[in-house]
């Protein structure tokens, strides 16, 4: 570069480079930004791998009652687990969230063993000082016939302080839109347009963070089950998820 610069200034004709010796001079663009960086997301695949005799331990449900630690969570008819569905797609988010940039934290550690009671998640949660929880579910849809479809996203309702109130609802509708926009079809059986406030989820309910709780499909529907039980189905589901905790984290 030194040489082309002394000829150029000598006013002699440089010859025309080949395209191969332009692209080596060419700068590099400029590297993919990571629009998360410095944020921190709790996710919480629900249940456990596995349980024991401790999931009947009475835990607090944060609006002066009490319920089991955890429950097994359903299944397809086919005999897959929720808990599996659950951690596959929390996986799947983990890993597109942290290539974003973000710190991402969760909730039990594998899917084979026992994992910490709902009101100890929520504590996790709580004292992790996340910017967003995001908790994975599939339903089981009681009560509601195999026609019954679609996703809910869930909010402690009513509200136990100001962060319940603002950005928790906010998330929940965030949330809301992002699976819509995704393709993905609000609940027919549960809730209004996608959205579905709870007083009975302690996670939600113990929640000083922005929290929500996703329940992405009724796993007794044949279709959503087929979709459930697939690696392209559940990547669908976590790339969903993970453009609606990026376009919260964003907004804030």
């Amino acid at each position: 570069m030194a040489l082309a610069a002394t000829l150029i200034t000598a006013g002699c004709t440089i010859p025309t480079g080949t395209a191969e010796s332009a692209a080596a001079v060419t700068p590099a663009a400029a590297p993919a930004t990571e629009p998360l960086i410095g944020k921190v997301v709790f996710l919480d695949p629900g249940h456990n791998g596995a349980n024991d005799d401790t999931i009947d331990t009475q835990v607090p449900t944060g609006r002066g009652g009490s319920k089991n630690c955890q429950t097994t969570g359903t299944n397809t008819d086919a005999g897959f687990a929720e808990h599996t569905f659950n951690w596959e797609v929390t996986s799947l988010v983990k890993s597109e969230l942290e290539a974003e940039g973000a710190t991402v934290l969760l909730s039990r550690p594998d899917d084979t063993s026992v994992g910490s009671c709902v009101d100890a998640r929520a504590e996790a949660a709580n004292a992790s000082g996340a910017d967003i929880v995001v908790s994975i579910h599939a339903d089981g849809a009681d009560g509601a016939d195999a026609s019954a479809e679609g996703f809910h996203v869930c909010y402690s309702a009513p509200p136990l302080n100001p962060v319940q109130a603002g950005p928790s609802v906010t998330l929940a509708e965030t949330m809301r839109d992002s699976l819509t926009g995704a393709g993905l079809t609000p609940s027919t059986y549960i809730g209004e347009n996608g959205l579905s406030p709870r007083a009975d989820l302690t996670g939600l309910n113990l929640a000083q963070r922005p929290s929500i709780l996703v329940e992405l499909g009724n796993m007794r529907n044949a279709d959503e089950a087929a979709r459930m039980s697939s690696p392209a189905g559940q990547a669908e589901y976590a790339s969903a998820i993970s453009d609606g905790v990026q376009a919260f984290l964003t907004s804030q």
